[in-house]
């Protein structure tokens, strides 16, 4: 008994150590990809001020490197998709990401990182708010008090950021609403169709849309720029490394959700945005004032407890799943007992 308690013990203890390490994995990865596009993308640093032309090179390294897993190593299968299902389910939240990602890459330029994760804690009240418009989620009001009171944090927040760009503000905002519906979209054109998409079919199918989508606004805003700029030399250690790390982060977003679950991955991100707050005071020396923390301090309150609403939710469908399978087991008992006893009196009765 004592051996096999020890054998229990143990691989509890190896399982919680492998949660913990594909957290740290993700986090990590995370935290890089925004201090690297910072890094980039900011005029006092790298000075690189073009958020289309590096979406683009992500999708372009992103969408070959998951052709080669889908097609030529067959790590994972492709997802068997009509065109017509392309054409109206994916090619939508392609678009709805591409913008997505051009805004936040935007928002870089103007806005430090610490305000920018603070802003992104307003994406629970994007998704509910964007799932009740189109009929995903039902309206409840305390729910939407929740919301009210992560808006409100944030405001707070905005209100003392010393850095405030109105502009700035304008695409993360932007990118948060776009960002929430394509999660919406995600469940209402995809998941309710019995269609599932891991990170790297997601990238097989949504990048190469996404590449062909930007090149229309990068022809008319930033390809003009870039082509005065005879002195510019593409560095491919730089924007190789950089497109590595956001390839990375979306298979450790598929091992994180797949090893633990999607709550893990968004309590996870609580403490990532948490180090990048810190890491953008202590080592970019951005400005955080008390007044930016006390509201995101009550936005982070507001997160934890719809985080906390959703994880109950979950433990109460799931019970309800149970004592349905339990209710039809025993039915089908009764029926089975029922149908023996039958028998067996047909029996007698043919005895006598």
């Amino acid at each position: 008994m004592a051996g096999k308690g020890g054998a229990l013990s143990e691989g509890i203890i190896k399982k919680i150590i492998l949660s913990y390490t594909y957290v740290a994995i993700w986090i990590f990865l995370s935290f890089t990809v925004i201090v690297y596009n910072k890094y980039i993308l900011d005029r006092k640093l790298y000075n690189w001020p073009f958020p289309i032309s590096l979406t683009m090179i992500h999708m372009t390294f992103c969408s070959s490197l998951a052709f080669l897993l889908v097609r030529v190593f067959r790590v994972v299968e492709p997802v068997h998709m009509s065109r017509t299902l392309y054409l109206n389910a994916v090619v939508p939240i392609g678009i709805l990401y591409s913008l997505s990602l051009w805004l936040s890459n935007s928002a870089y330029i103007y806005l430090s990182v610490s305000f920018i994760q603070m802003l992104k804690a307003l994406m629970p009240v994007a998704v509910y708010s964007i799932g009740v418009a189109l009929r995903k989620d039902e309206y409840k009001s305390n729910t939407m008090m929740n919301m009210v009171s992560i808006s409100v944090g944030v405001a707070i927040a905005a209100y003392g950021e010393a850095r405030f760009d109105s502009w700035g503000v304008i695409l993360q905002l932007g990118a948060v609403c776009f960002e929430a519906t394509r999660l919406v979209l995600i469940q209402i054109l995809l998941t309710s169709k019995g269609i599932t998409l891991n990170p790297i079919t997601s990238l097989y199918y949504i990048a190469p849309c996404c590449l062909v989508f930007l090149t229309i606004p990068w022809l008319s805003v930033e390809f003009p720029i870039l082509r005065e700029k005879s002195s510019f030399q593409f560095d491919f250690w730089i924007f190789g490394t950089n497109s590595l790390c956001a390839f990375a982060l979306n298979l450790a977003v598929f091992l994180l959700v797949g090893k633990t679950s999607a709550l893990t991955m968004n309590v996870a991100g609580v403490v990532k945005d948490w180090l990048l707050i810190a890491f953008s005071w202590s080592v970019i020396k951005d400005a955080v004032t008390p007044v930016n923390l006390i509201g995101y301090v009550l936005a982070f309150f507001g997160v934890a407890y719809y985080n906390y609403s959703k994880l109950q939710a979950l433990k109460a469908k799931e019970a309800q799943k149970k004592a349905a399978q339990g209710n039809d087991e025993e039915s089908g008992k009764l029926l089975e007992n029922r149908d023996s006893g039958e028998s067996m009196g047909k029996r007698v009765e043919s005895r006598d």
